[in-house]
Parts: structure tokens; C-alpha cells; sequence
């Protein structure tokens, strides 16, 4: 297959090259700038996909194309909403727009579970669920409003195939320096991460998480691109990440903290620019769902990895806070903090 991959240099478009190479696929990935090894059989084309211009651009880019695989996504900055929404909005309808005018067959696009509407965490929740996002989440915001604009494509253009992919939180060695500096900031020893054991963590007991390794989002987007299947999947591994789980991951004991003062620390803090993460990021993972990925499984779908594992191998990465330095977004800095996924 001829597959076109936005985002292909960030956390999940990596992993995506690695899991696509080697399956006779022609192979061409967009971002904003090409990677300083590019892997090899891969064609590279520099793009951003918030510029006016990069409609037109795409669309000769998509034409021919079996499929295309919309990975592109911007965090940071996280004290500019405007600057991420043309890029995560904006260029989404531009991605959408332009495989329409190209004709493409098969379009998959890589969603999130920050797309779904709070939700209960004592059971899980299939495809259907409400995906109007956590309102005070700018990344929900943004995921809610690119479902809108999917809903939209599907009734402009029902012979088109589209897929939505809804991954847990993504982890994996090769992103943790991207993930240290969009998440945490220069100012957080994550080199004290495993080294350090701290007798208790407190965390809220709503932070109920999924969580899965890059190469099992990576393999299911593979499994949709052979099988063409369209519609919604959850991607998650198990098991569910309860706070006594992340506080044993990060060698301490849980200990209870209220949630609204988890909160009310994170917003201070990121007002005062000590830290990147504005506080939506903690009503996201607190709201969203637990997600059931029984639809993904009936196409034989598998995690390689627990969620528990792909957990500790990033904060085992953590210490070094270095990432995969061929691809830019992947590396421990960079001047503009963004990241595509």
C-alpha cells in the first residue's frame, strides 16, 4: 500500500514507521521538519499543517494514496489555546479537506481517550460513548472538536472509509524526553525518578488510567490498514492503572490527596510558569472513562505490552530525560515546546 503518515516524526508516528517498514509499503511521512536520519525507505515530505497553504500541499501529497494516517497533534504552548487549535483544529480540517479532493480510499485518524466525555471508571465503556471531551481540557476541546469535524466528513463523503483510533495514554522509552519537557518542565528531577523511592505518593483516588505502549498503537493502526475496517476502536492494554498501582510504579505507597487540591496546585503553579501542564490535563484524566478495546480484539488485535510495562519502561527513561534524537519532537529540547504525535 501507498500510505501517507501526518505526525510521522512524534510519539505514535515513530513507532508507526517501525511497525510499517519492511511490509513492502510505500511509505511517506509529513512534519514540520524532516528527521536528521530519516528511516530508510521512507519518502519525507516537510509540511506544516497549520499553514493557509498546506491544503494544497497535501492534496498533491495524497494523491495516489491507499490510505492516509492523520497522527499530527500540539500540546505546547500550553498558555497559547490559539496557537495549538491551528494545528490540532485547523489542520485536521485541512488533512480532511485534502484527502477528500485526492480521492483517497481509507483515512485513519488517531483520535484519543481525551475525546470522550467524563465517564465511570468502575466499568468500561465501548465506541458509542459521548465524545464531547472534558470542557475544561483544551486537549479535549480540541479532540471533541476534530470528532465533530469526522462526523461532518462522514456525511459529505459515505464512500470514503474512515477509521477513528482512540488510544489511553501512549508510552514508550523513545519519547521520554519529549514527554518530560512538554509535561513536566525543566524544573522536575525526573533523574531522581526509580533512584529516589518516596515513602508515600498522594494522589486522588479518581486518577483511574489506561495506558498503552506505542508499538501496540502502532500495531493496531496496521491491523485497520489491512483490514480496512471503518468506524471507532479503543486501544488500551490492561490492567486499568489504579493510583496504588502508579504510586508502586514510582516505588512509594498511595496516600490519599483530594482531588480539587491536586487541582488548585497544578493551576498555580502553571500560572506561575513552573511547570508546562495546565490543569485540564488533571480533570481529563480524572473524567475520562475506562474504555472497553473488545471491538479492536474480534480483528485479533493484542498488546505486546501491559499497561503496566509500558508504564516502567518510560519511567525508566525518565532518568535520562532523552528520547529517539532522530526525530525532532522526540528530543529532550526543543526551542518552540511542541509536539506532533
Amino acid at each position: 500500500m501507498r500510505i501517507v503518515i501526518t505526525g510521522a516524526s512524534g510519539n505514535l508516528g515513530s513507532a508507526l514507521l517501525r511497525e510499517l517498514t519492511g511490509h513492502d509499503h510505500e511509505i511517506i511521512g509529513v512534519s514540520r521538519r524532516a528527521p536528521a536520519e530519516p528511516p530508510a525507505g521512507v519518502q519525507w515530505q516537510p509540511l506544516d499543517l497549520s499553514d493557509p497553504a498546506a491544503r494544497e500541499n497535501l492534496v498533491q501529497t495524497f494523491l495516489g494514496a491507499d490510505a492516509v494516517v492523520h497522527l499530527a497533534w500540539k500540546i505546547q504552548p500550553g498558555h497559547d489555546e490559539a496557537t495549538q487549535r491551528l494545528t490540532n483544529v485547523i489542520g485536521a480540517d485541512h488533512v480532511l479537506t485534502a484527502a477528500a479532493t485526492a480521492q483517497v480510499p481509507h483515512l485513519v485518524v488517531v483520535s484519543s481517550v481525551g475525546a470522550y466525555s467524563a465517564g465511570p471508571k468502575d466499568r468500561e465503556v465501548g465506541e458509542e460513548w459521548p465524545t464531547e471531551g472534558v470542557p475544561s481540557s483544551v486537549y479535549g476541546r480540541h479532540k471533541a472538536a476534530v470528532e465533530r469535524l469526522m462526523d461532518q466528513f462522514e456525511r459529505d463523503h459515505p464512500d470514503t472509509r474512515l477509521t477513528r483510533v482512540r488510544p489511553a495514554l501512549v508510552f514508550q522509552a523513545a519519547a521520554a524526553g519529549e514527554i518530560a519537557r512538554i509535561f513536566l518542565g525543566p524544573l522536575v528531577p525526573t533523574g531522581l525518578v526509580r533512584r529516589v523511592r518516596p515513602p508515600v505518593v498522594p494522589l486522588p483516588g479518581e486518577l483511574v488510567i489506561q495506558a498503552v505502549h506505542a508499538d501496540d498503537v502502532a500495531t493496531a493502526v496496521h491491523t485497520l490498514l489491512r483490514t480496512r475496517a471503518g468506524g471507532a476502536f479503543n486501544v488500551a492494554a490492561e490492567p486499568v492503572l489504579h493510583p496504588a498501582d502508579l504510586a508502586h510504579a514510582l516505588g512509594g505507597r498511595r496516600t490519599g490527596l483530594p482531588l480539587a487540591v491536586l487541582r488548585g496546585l497544578a493551576d498555580l503553579t502553571w500560572r506561575l510558569r513552573l511547570q508546562p501542564t495546565e490543569p485540564g490535563w488533571i480533570d481529563l484524566a480524572a473524567g475520562v472513562p475506562v474504555m472497553s478495546t473488545a471491538k479492536l480484539r474480534e480483528l485479533g488485535w493484542r498488546p505486546r505490552y501491559t499497561a503496566v510495562e509500558a508504564l516502567d519502561e518510560l519511567l525508566l527513561a525518565l532518568r535520562g530525560r532523552k528520547g529517539d534524537s532522530r526525530f525532532p519532537p522526540l528530543g529532550s529540547r526543543r526551542t518552540d515546546k511542541s509536539a506532533n504525535y
